[in-house]
């Protein structure tokens, strides 16, 4: 999460980056402007929104004239691995599915071999997965649990 994603861009862009995801809380003022630049570099834009902000709050950017592609719901705060899954948020996420059938929902935050059944069956289809991975003695397994159960859930 950057206070100021308008300045990461072009930077983004350049290195190759097929996506940018902002988070609405610092994005209210000219989330327009930003998904429009976003899509000028060739990139898919999305919107994460922390475990504080109602749902709400993504739906004008998803619904808009220029629509983001992804809403990001966080399980965690953002800003460091290995933080506990916060189950209350796949409301979130199941009301974004009913919302939007065919939307790309993504879920970051705690997700791992004990959490996915529940992001998955909610609705998400994107998973972030971190220390989970990465903390894993063999983390192919890992990554292959956790694409299985999305698949079965769609």
């Amino acid at each position: 999460m950057v206070t100021n994603p308008l300045d990461y861009v072009e930077p983004l862009g350049k290195a190759g980056a097929s996506g940018f995801t902002f988070h609405v809380e610092v994005s209210k003022e000219n989330w327009q402007e930003l998904v429009e630049r976003i899509r000028s570099k060739g990139m898919r834009p999305g919107v994460a929104l922390k475990p504080g902000t109602p749902i709400e709050e993504v739906y004008p950017l998803v619904e808009g004239e220029n629509p983001v592609e992804m809403v990001l719901v966080m399980t965690v705060e953002p800003g460091f691995g290995g933080q506990k899954f916060m189950p209350e948020m796949m409301d979130k996420v199941r009301a974004l599915r009913k919302k939007y059938p065919s939307l790309d929902i993504e879920v970051d935050g705690g997700l791992g071999p004990s959490t996915i059944d529940m992001a998955a069956s909610a609705g998400a289809n994107c998973i972030v997965a971190g220390s989970s991975v990465f903390g894993a003695p063999k983390p192919e397994q890992v990554i292959s649990l956790l694409r299985k159960s999305v698949e079965e859930a769609q």
